[in-house]
Protein backbone atom coordinates (compact mmCIF):
# COMPACT_ATOMS: atom_id res chain seq x y z
CA UNK A 1 0.00 0.00 0.00
CA UNK A 2 2.87 2.60 1.39
CA UNK A 3 4.76 1.59 -2.13
CA UNK A 4 1.88 2.27 -4.32
CA UNK A 5 0.92 5.43 -2.48
CA UNK A 6 4.63 6.85 -3.09
CA UNK A 7 4.07 5.35 -7.02
CA UNK A 8 0.74 6.84 -7.37
CA UNK A 9 1.58 10.31 -5.84
CA UNK A 10 -1.57 10.30 -2.98
CA UNK A 11 1.04 9.61 0.05
CA UNK A 12 4.02 11.41 -1.42
CA UNK A 13 3.93 15.34 -0.63
CA UNK A 14 7.33 17.93 -2.01
CA UNK A 15 9.30 18.96 0.98
CA UNK A 16 8.72 22.16 -0.78
CA UNK A 17 4.95 22.08 0.77
CA UNK A 18 5.83 21.46 4.81
CA UNK A 19 6.59 25.09 5.63
CA UNK A 20 3.14 25.41 4.50
CA UNK A 21 1.67 22.38 6.21
CA UNK A 22 3.59 23.28 9.63
CA UNK A 23 3.15 27.14 10.18
CA UNK A 24 -0.82 25.86 9.77
CA UNK A 25 -0.33 23.79 12.20
CA UNK A 26 1.07 25.82 14.81
CA UNK A 27 5.05 24.82 13.96
CA UNK A 28 7.11 28.05 14.52
CA UNK A 29 10.41 28.47 11.96
CA UNK A 30 12.54 30.81 13.38
CA UNK A 31 15.73 31.49 10.93
CA UNK A 32 15.58 28.84 10.11
CA UNK A 33 13.81 26.59 7.13
CA UNK A 34 13.74 22.97 6.00
CA UNK A 35 14.68 21.25 2.51
CA UNK A 36 17.56 20.23 0.65
CA UNK A 37 21.15 21.92 1.09
CA UNK A 38 22.51 23.36 -1.75
CA UNK A 39 25.18 20.44 -3.75
CA UNK A 40 24.12 17.79 -0.82
CA UNK A 41 20.48 16.94 -2.52
CA UNK A 42 21.47 12.94 -2.81
CA UNK A 43 21.46 13.36 0.99
CA UNK A 44 17.49 14.57 1.11
CA UNK A 45 16.12 17.34 3.07
CA UNK A 46 17.38 18.84 6.47
CA UNK A 47 16.98 22.27 8.39
CA UNK A 48 19.39 25.33 7.22
CA UNK A 49 19.57 28.43 8.62
CA UNK A 50 17.81 31.27 6.35
CA UNK A 51 20.60 33.87 7.79
CA UNK A 52 23.39 34.33 10.10
CA UNK A 53 22.94 32.64 13.47
CA UNK A 54 25.39 32.61 16.29
CA UNK A 55 25.70 34.62 19.38
CA UNK A 56 22.81 36.14 20.98
CA UNK A 57 19.86 34.05 19.78
CA UNK A 58 17.96 32.91 22.54
CA UNK A 59 14.79 32.20 20.62
CA UNK A 60 14.35 28.25 19.88
CA UNK A 61 14.91 27.61 16.23
CA UNK A 62 11.84 25.10 16.02
CA UNK A 63 8.76 25.05 18.13
CA UNK A 64 6.52 22.04 17.88
CA UNK A 65 2.81 22.12 19.10
CA UNK A 66 3.03 19.32 21.33
CA UNK A 67 -0.27 18.09 19.56
CA UNK A 68 2.34 16.99 16.60
CA UNK A 69 4.30 14.91 18.40
CA UNK A 70 4.02 11.27 17.08
CA UNK A 71 4.47 10.21 20.87
CA UNK A 72 2.42 6.99 22.24
CA UNK A 73 0.51 9.62 25.07
CA UNK A 74 -0.63 11.44 22.02
CA UNK A 75 -1.77 8.52 19.73
CA UNK A 76 -3.81 7.59 23.07
CA UNK A 77 -5.25 10.73 22.83
CA UNK A 78 -6.37 10.84 19.05
CA UNK A 79 -8.05 7.19 20.04
CA UNK A 80 -10.17 9.00 22.45
CA UNK A 81 -11.95 11.05 19.31
CA UNK A 82 -11.70 8.13 16.97
CA UNK A 83 -13.17 5.20 17.38
CA UNK A 84 -11.38 2.36 14.63
CA UNK A 85 -7.93 4.37 15.67
CA UNK A 86 -9.13 3.08 19.29
CA UNK A 87 -10.08 0.02 18.40
CA UNK A 88 -6.83 -0.87 16.65
CA UNK A 89 -4.99 -0.07 19.49
CA UNK A 90 -7.47 -2.33 22.07
CA UNK A 91 -7.03 -5.41 19.70
CA UNK A 92 -2.83 -5.04 19.91
CA UNK A 93 -3.10 -5.73 23.70
CA UNK A 94 0.43 -5.06 25.28
CA UNK A 95 2.37 -4.24 22.10
CA UNK A 96 -0.26 -1.72 21.42
CA UNK A 97 0.66 -0.04 24.97
CA UNK A 98 4.31 -0.01 23.82
CA UNK A 99 5.59 2.64 21.80
CA UNK A 100 6.84 1.11 18.97
CA UNK A 101 3.50 -0.85 18.79
CA UNK A 102 1.32 2.23 18.93
CA UNK A 103 3.06 4.18 16.62
CA UNK A 104 3.86 2.04 13.48
CA UNK A 105 0.08 0.86 14.27
CA UNK A 106 -0.36 4.86 13.94
CA UNK A 107 1.91 5.33 11.10
CA UNK A 108 -0.32 2.48 8.92
CA UNK A 109 -3.64 3.87 10.29
CA UNK A 110 -2.38 7.27 8.88
CA UNK A 111 -1.47 5.78 5.48
CA UNK A 112 -4.78 3.52 5.00
CA UNK A 113 -6.49 7.26 5.81
CA UNK A 114 -4.53 8.37 2.93
CA UNK A 115 -5.62 5.90 0.48
CA UNK A 116 -8.64 7.07 -2.41
CA UNK A 117 -9.66 3.60 -2.22
CA UNK A 118 -10.60 4.03 1.39
CA UNK A 119 -13.86 5.95 2.76
CA UNK A 120 -15.09 4.87 5.94
CA UNK A 121 -11.52 4.80 8.36
CA UNK A 122 -10.09 7.21 10.81
CA UNK A 123 -10.97 10.79 11.55
CA UNK A 124 -8.89 13.34 10.07
CA UNK A 125 -5.78 14.99 12.11
CA UNK A 126 -2.82 17.09 11.15
CA UNK A 127 -0.73 14.15 11.07
CA UNK A 128 -2.64 12.16 8.23
CA UNK A 129 -0.73 14.34 5.78
CA UNK A 130 2.89 14.29 7.71
CA UNK A 131 3.23 11.18 6.43
CA UNK A 132 3.48 12.05 3.47
CA UNK A 133 6.55 14.22 3.84
CA UNK A 134 8.70 11.12 4.94
CA UNK A 135 11.22 10.08 2.81
CA UNK A 136 11.40 6.35 2.30
CA UNK A 137 14.85 5.34 3.92
CA UNK A 138 17.13 2.72 2.38
CA UNK A 139 17.90 0.98 5.77
CA UNK A 140 19.51 -2.54 5.36
CA UNK A 141 16.52 -4.67 5.93
CA UNK A 142 15.33 -2.89 2.12
CA UNK A 143 19.11 -4.50 0.83
CA UNK A 144 18.58 -7.21 -1.69
CA UNK A 145 20.37 -10.76 -0.99
CA UNK A 146 23.11 -9.84 -2.88
CA UNK A 147 23.68 -6.69 -1.22
CA UNK A 148 23.45 -8.35 1.99
CA UNK A 149 25.50 -11.17 1.35
CA UNK A 150 28.48 -8.09 1.51
CA UNK A 151 27.89 -8.12 4.52
CA UNK A 152 29.18 -11.23 5.81
CA UNK A 153 31.73 -11.42 8.53
CA UNK A 154 30.56 -7.88 9.85
CA UNK A 155 28.25 -7.63 12.87
CA UNK A 156 25.60 -5.84 10.94
CA UNK A 157 24.54 -9.02 9.00
CA UNK A 158 23.18 -11.10 11.87
CA UNK A 159 21.93 -8.18 13.21
CA UNK A 160 19.49 -7.93 9.50
CA UNK A 161 18.82 -11.46 9.71
CA UNK A 162 17.24 -10.61 13.55
CA UNK A 163 15.66 -7.68 12.60
CA UNK A 164 13.73 -9.28 9.38
CA UNK A 165 12.59 -12.28 11.79
CA UNK A 166 11.53 -10.10 14.21
CA UNK A 167 9.45 -7.46 11.78
CA UNK A 168 7.92 -11.13 10.30
CA UNK A 169 6.67 -12.22 14.24
CA UNK A 170 5.17 -8.43 14.67
CA UNK A 171 3.71 -8.37 11.20
CA UNK A 172 2.02 -11.85 12.16
CA UNK A 173 0.86 -10.83 15.62
CA UNK A 174 -0.48 -7.13 14.03
CA UNK A 175 -1.96 -9.34 11.08
CA UNK A 176 -4.27 -11.76 13.81
CA UNK A 177 -5.02 -9.37 16.28
CA UNK A 178 -6.74 -7.11 13.77
CA UNK A 179 -8.17 -9.33 11.39
CA UNK A 180 -11.43 -9.81 13.30
CA UNK A 181 -12.04 -5.67 13.52
CA UNK A 182 -14.64 -5.30 10.14
CA UNK A 183 -12.84 -2.72 8.57
CA UNK A 184 -9.08 -4.24 9.08
CA UNK A 185 -10.73 -7.14 7.67
CA UNK A 186 -11.81 -5.39 4.53
CA UNK A 187 -8.99 -2.85 3.47
CA UNK A 188 -6.04 -4.47 5.33
CA UNK A 189 -6.25 -8.68 5.01
CA UNK A 190 -9.18 -9.68 2.38
CA UNK A 191 -7.56 -11.86 -0.45
CA UNK A 192 -9.01 -9.42 -3.09
CA UNK A 193 -9.61 -5.84 -1.43
CA UNK A 194 -6.72 -6.28 0.96
CA UNK A 195 -3.96 -3.55 1.16
CA UNK A 196 -1.53 -4.27 3.51
CA UNK A 197 1.67 -6.75 3.38
CA UNK A 198 4.67 -7.09 4.87
CA UNK A 199 6.32 -4.48 2.72
CA UNK A 200 4.29 -1.80 4.47
CA UNK A 201 4.93 -3.11 7.83
CA UNK A 202 8.86 -2.92 6.65
CA UNK A 203 8.28 0.46 5.89
CA UNK A 204 6.12 2.32 8.84
CA UNK A 205 9.23 0.39 10.60
CA UNK A 206 12.00 2.08 8.54
CA UNK A 207 10.03 5.36 9.42
CA UNK A 208 10.11 5.12 13.30
CA UNK A 209 13.32 3.72 13.65
CA UNK A 210 15.45 6.01 11.55
CA UNK A 211 13.77 8.94 13.07
CA UNK A 212 12.54 8.34 16.42
CA UNK A 213 14.57 10.18 19.24
CA UNK A 214 15.10 10.12 22.72
CA UNK A 215 13.27 13.55 23.32
CA UNK A 216 13.93 14.82 26.82
CA UNK A 217 10.31 15.69 28.25
CA UNK A 218 8.71 13.40 25.74
CA UNK A 219 10.18 10.08 25.61
CA UNK A 220 10.75 8.29 22.39
CA UNK A 221 8.86 10.03 19.65
CA UNK A 222 8.54 11.55 16.26
CA UNK A 223 9.01 14.71 16.52
CA UNK A 224 7.76 16.78 13.08
CA UNK A 225 10.70 19.10 11.36
CA UNK A 226 12.83 18.10 14.10
CA UNK A 227 13.26 14.79 12.84
CA UNK A 228 14.32 16.45 9.41
CA UNK A 229 17.25 17.41 10.63
CA UNK A 230 20.59 15.47 10.16
CA UNK A 231 22.90 14.07 12.19
CA UNK A 232 27.04 15.25 13.54
CA UNK A 233 28.58 14.14 16.02
CA UNK A 234 30.93 15.60 18.67
CA UNK A 235 31.67 19.84 18.02
CA UNK A 236 30.31 19.59 14.75
CA UNK A 237 26.59 18.51 16.38
CA UNK A 238 25.25 22.31 16.17
CA UNK A 239 21.73 22.16 17.87
CA UNK A 240 20.06 20.29 20.90
CA UNK A 241 16.23 19.25 21.21
CA UNK A 242 14.08 19.56 24.26
CA UNK A 243 10.67 20.27 25.66
CA UNK A 244 9.64 23.33 27.07
CA UNK A 245 7.28 23.39 30.15
CA UNK A 246 4.03 23.04 28.74
CA UNK A 247 5.51 20.08 26.35
CA UNK A 248 6.02 21.83 22.94
CA UNK A 249 9.16 20.57 21.21
CA UNK A 250 11.91 22.72 20.82
CA UNK A 251 15.12 22.68 18.52
CA UNK A 252 17.95 24.78 20.05
CA UNK A 253 21.05 26.07 18.36
CA UNK A 254 24.25 25.54 21.03
CA UNK A 255 26.03 27.62 23.32
CA UNK A 256 28.52 29.27 20.91
CA UNK A 257 27.65 27.60 17.67
CA UNK A 258 27.53 29.72 14.89
CA UNK A 259 26.08 29.04 11.62
CA UNK A 260 26.04 31.16 8.38
CA UNK A 261 22.59 31.78 6.38
CA UNK A 262 22.82 28.88 4.20
CA UNK A 263 24.84 26.35 6.81
CA UNK A 264 23.03 23.13 7.80
CA UNK A 265 21.71 23.49 11.52
CA UNK A 266 22.69 18.97 12.66
CA UNK A 267 21.57 17.25 15.30
CA UNK A 268 23.14 14.43 17.17
CA UNK A 269 21.36 10.90 17.09
CA UNK A 270 23.69 9.23 19.51
CA UNK A 271 27.60 9.87 19.54
CA UNK A 272 28.33 6.34 21.38
CA UNK A 273 26.29 4.79 18.52
CA UNK A 274 28.93 2.25 16.63
CA UNK A 275 29.17 1.82 12.73
CA UNK A 276 27.06 -0.68 12.98
CA UNK A 277 23.92 0.98 14.31
CA UNK A 278 24.09 3.65 12.32
CA UNK A 279 23.92 1.87 8.90
CA UNK A 280 21.51 -0.40 10.80
CA UNK A 281 18.61 2.19 12.33
CA UNK A 282 19.64 4.89 9.55
CA UNK A 283 21.20 3.69 6.89
CA UNK A 284 24.31 5.95 6.49
CA UNK A 285 27.69 6.58 7.74
CA UNK A 286 29.32 10.02 8.70
CA UNK A 287 32.11 11.38 5.89
CA UNK A 288 33.89 11.88 9.30
CA UNK A 289 33.71 8.36 10.60
CA UNK A 290 36.62 6.95 11.28
CA UNK A 291 35.91 3.96 13.95
CA UNK A 292 33.56 1.54 13.92
CA UNK A 293 33.35 2.97 18.08
CA UNK A 294 31.46 -0.41 19.24
CA UNK A 295 30.95 -3.88 18.25
CA UNK A 296 28.56 -6.62 19.92
CA UNK A 297 29.60 -10.15 19.35
CA UNK A 298 27.55 -12.77 20.14
CA UNK A 299 28.90 -15.98 22.67
CA UNK A 300 27.59 -19.20 23.50
CA UNK A 301 27.56 -21.27 26.45
CA UNK A 302 29.47 -24.35 25.13
CA UNK A 303 27.44 -27.47 25.02
CA UNK A 304 29.62 -29.68 26.97
CA UNK A 305 28.72 -27.20 29.94
CA UNK A 306 26.60 -29.65 31.76
CA UNK A 307 24.77 -26.16 33.55
CA UNK A 308 24.40 -25.06 30.24
CA UNK A 309 20.50 -24.94 30.33
CA UNK A 310 19.71 -23.99 33.76
CA UNK A 311 22.20 -20.98 33.04
CA UNK A 312 20.27 -20.12 29.82
CA UNK A 313 16.93 -19.93 31.70
CA UNK A 314 18.12 -17.82 34.68
CA UNK A 315 20.22 -15.23 32.62
CA UNK A 316 18.60 -12.39 31.64
CA UNK A 317 21.81 -10.71 30.07
CA UNK A 318 22.35 -10.42 26.50
CA UNK A 319 23.98 -13.72 25.31
CA UNK A 320 27.38 -11.81 24.09
CA UNK A 321 29.59 -8.83 24.53
CA UNK A 322 30.72 -5.27 23.37
CA UNK A 323 34.16 -3.89 22.39
CA UNK A 324 34.20 -0.15 22.64
CA UNK A 325 36.15 2.86 22.26
CA UNK A 326 36.62 4.76 25.36
CA UNK A 327 39.39 7.39 25.42
CA UNK A 328 41.03 6.33 22.49
CA UNK A 329 41.89 3.01 23.99
CA UNK A 330 39.63 -0.42 23.39
CA UNK A 331 37.52 -2.07 25.99
CA UNK A 332 34.90 -4.72 26.63
CA UNK A 333 31.85 -5.30 29.05
CA UNK A 334 29.68 -8.06 29.30
CA UNK A 335 27.19 -9.13 31.90
CA UNK A 336 26.66 -12.86 29.87
CA UNK A 337 30.43 -14.10 29.88
CA UNK A 338 30.63 -14.35 33.99
CA UNK A 339 27.69 -17.02 33.60
CA UNK A 340 29.44 -18.80 31.28
CA UNK A 341 33.78 -18.71 32.57
CA UNK A 342 31.99 -20.03 36.33
CA UNK A 343 30.60 -23.69 37.20
CA UNK A 344 29.83 -25.95 39.90
CA UNK A 345 33.31 -26.14 41.48
CA UNK A 346 34.03 -22.72 41.53
CA UNK A 347 30.70 -22.18 43.87
CA UNK A 348 27.63 -21.85 41.05
CA UNK A 349 24.27 -23.65 41.95
CA UNK A 350 20.81 -24.47 40.51
CA UNK A 351 17.81 -25.15 42.87
CA UNK A 352 14.53 -26.13 41.69
CA UNK A 353 11.54 -23.99 43.76
CA UNK A 354 7.53 -24.29 44.22
CA UNK A 355 6.44 -20.39 43.52
CA UNK A 356 3.08 -19.63 45.44
CA UNK A 357 0.82 -20.27 42.64
CA UNK A 358 2.30 -23.60 42.76
CA UNK A 359 4.92 -23.07 39.03
CA UNK A 360 8.41 -24.10 39.42
CA UNK A 361 11.22 -21.89 38.60
CA UNK A 362 14.86 -22.62 38.67
CA UNK A 363 17.27 -20.12 41.35
CA UNK A 364 20.62 -19.57 41.14
CA UNK A 365 22.97 -19.76 43.78
CA UNK A 366 26.41 -18.46 44.16
CA UNK A 367 28.55 -20.33 47.04
CA UNK A 368 25.32 -21.05 48.96
CA UNK A 369 23.56 -17.67 48.70
CA UNK A 370 21.25 -16.53 46.40
CA UNK A 371 22.36 -14.99 43.11
CA UNK A 372 20.55 -12.49 41.20
CA UNK A 373 22.49 -13.02 37.94
CA UNK A 374 22.56 -8.95 37.23
CA UNK A 375 24.67 -8.75 40.19
CA UNK A 376 27.06 -11.70 39.40
CA UNK A 377 29.79 -9.58 38.15
CA UNK A 378 29.91 -7.81 41.46
CA UNK A 379 29.86 -11.10 43.42
CA UNK A 380 33.23 -12.49 41.49
CA UNK A 381 35.01 -9.74 42.25
CA UNK A 382 35.02 -10.25 46.07
CA UNK A 383 35.86 -13.84 45.49
CA UNK A 384 39.76 -15.16 46.01
CA UNK A 385 39.52 -16.19 42.24
CA UNK A 386 38.56 -12.93 40.96
CA UNK A 387 41.47 -13.31 38.77
CA UNK A 388 41.38 -17.10 37.47
CA UNK A 389 37.65 -15.85 36.03
CA UNK A 390 38.83 -13.00 34.55
CA UNK A 391 41.45 -15.17 32.38
CA UNK A 392 38.84 -17.54 31.28
CA UNK A 393 36.63 -14.56 30.77
CA UNK A 394 39.53 -13.00 28.66
CA UNK A 395 40.30 -16.48 26.59
CA UNK A 396 37.62 -16.99 25.40
CA UNK A 397 36.33 -13.34 24.36
CA UNK A 398 40.02 -13.36 22.09
CA UNK A 399 39.00 -16.57 20.97
CA UNK A 400 35.83 -15.44 19.70
CA UNK A 401 37.59 -12.10 18.44
CA UNK A 402 39.93 -14.08 16.49
CA UNK A 403 37.07 -16.05 14.87
CA UNK A 404 35.20 -12.96 14.08
CA UNK A 405 38.65 -11.63 11.95
CA UNK A 406 38.84 -14.67 10.44
CA UNK A 407 35.47 -15.08 9.23
CA UNK A 408 35.76 -10.99 8.09
CA UNK A 409 39.27 -11.78 5.99
CA UNK A 410 37.81 -15.10 4.90
CA UNK A 411 34.72 -13.25 3.25
CA UNK A 412 37.26 -10.14 1.79
CA UNK A 413 36.24 -11.33 -1.62
CA UNK A 414 32.17 -11.30 -1.23
CA UNK A 415 32.55 -7.09 -2.74
CA UNK A 416 30.33 -7.90 -5.05
CA UNK A 417 30.91 -6.83 -9.38
CA UNK A 418 27.46 -7.95 -9.79
CA UNK A 419 25.66 -5.03 -11.48
CA UNK A 420 22.32 -5.16 -9.67
CA UNK A 421 23.98 -4.08 -6.75
CA UNK A 422 23.69 -0.30 -6.00
CA UNK A 423 26.60 1.77 -5.03
CA UNK A 424 25.28 2.89 -1.65
CA UNK A 425 25.05 -0.40 -0.41
CA UNK A 426 28.39 -1.36 -1.75
CA UNK A 427 29.77 1.51 -0.12
CA UNK A 428 28.74 1.21 3.00
CA UNK A 429 29.27 -2.50 3.67
CA UNK A 430 33.02 -2.03 2.39
CA UNK A 431 33.25 0.78 5.13
CA UNK A 432 31.97 -1.28 7.89
CA UNK A 433 33.94 -3.95 7.06
CA UNK A 434 37.09 -1.85 7.38
CA UNK A 435 35.49 -0.23 10.41
CA UNK A 436 35.18 -3.20 12.34
CA UNK A 437 38.26 -5.14 10.99
CA UNK A 438 40.26 -2.83 12.48
CA UNK A 439 38.70 -2.33 16.02
CA UNK A 440 38.78 -5.97 16.54
CA UNK A 441 42.65 -6.38 15.74
CA UNK A 442 43.02 -3.66 18.36
CA UNK A 443 40.82 -5.51 20.47
CA UNK A 444 43.02 -8.88 20.59
CA UNK A 445 46.04 -6.95 21.15
CA UNK A 446 44.17 -5.48 24.50
CA UNK A 447 42.83 -8.66 25.27
CA UNK A 448 46.51 -10.26 25.00
CA UNK A 449 47.60 -7.74 27.23
CA UNK A 450 45.28 -8.93 29.62
CA UNK A 451 45.84 -12.50 29.59
CA UNK A 452 49.74 -11.59 30.11
CA UNK A 453 49.34 -9.76 33.24
CA UNK A 454 46.46 -12.24 34.62
CA UNK A 455 49.00 -15.18 34.03
CA UNK A 456 51.44 -12.95 36.32
CA UNK A 457 48.89 -13.23 39.04
CA UNK A 458 49.69 -15.30 42.09
CA UNK A 459 45.76 -16.73 42.23
CA UNK A 460 46.35 -17.80 38.22
CA UNK A 461 49.96 -19.37 39.11
CA UNK A 462 48.69 -21.25 41.97
CA UNK A 463 45.43 -22.34 40.16
CA UNK A 464 47.30 -23.42 37.79
CA UNK A 465 50.07 -25.53 39.50
CA UNK A 466 52.99 -23.31 37.53
CA UNK A 467 56.56 -23.31 39.38
CA UNK A 468 59.26 -21.21 38.17
CA UNK A 469 60.71 -24.33 36.18
CA UNK A 470 56.68 -25.02 34.67
CA UNK A 471 56.72 -21.06 33.64
CA UNK A 472 60.20 -21.28 31.75
CA UNK A 473 58.39 -24.42 29.95
CA UNK A 474 56.93 -23.62 26.58
CA UNK A 475 54.29 -26.13 26.99
CA UNK A 476 51.23 -24.48 25.97
CA UNK A 477 48.26 -24.17 28.61
CA UNK A 478 44.58 -24.40 27.89
CA UNK A 479 42.70 -22.16 29.61
CA UNK A 480 39.35 -22.09 28.34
Amino acid sequence: MIKRGRTEGWLKQPIEALPRWATFHGVAFNGVKVGPLPGFEDRGSTVIAQHDLGDGIVEPLLVIPKELIISRQNIELFAKSDRQLHELLESLEDFGRTTRGAVLAFLLFQATICCPEVKDVGVLNPLNEYIKFLPDELLPTFWTEEEQELLVGTTLRPAVRAKLNSLLREFELFRTSTESIGWCAKHWWDEDTGLVTFDDWMRVDAMYRSRALEFPGAGDCMMPCVDMANHASGDATAALYETDDKGNGLLLLREGKKIPAGGEISITYGDDKGACEYIFSYGFLEDAKTTAKAIFLDIDIPDDDPLRPAKIFVSAAAPGFRIFEQDDDVSWESDFIWLVVINEEDGLDFKVRQTIDGKREIQAFWKERELETSKLHDYLQEDPAWDIFQLRATVLLQQRVKLQIETLQGAQGATSDDASVREGPRKLAERLRFLELALLERAVIVLDNQKSKLLDSPAVQKYLGLTAEDQEDDEEVDFS
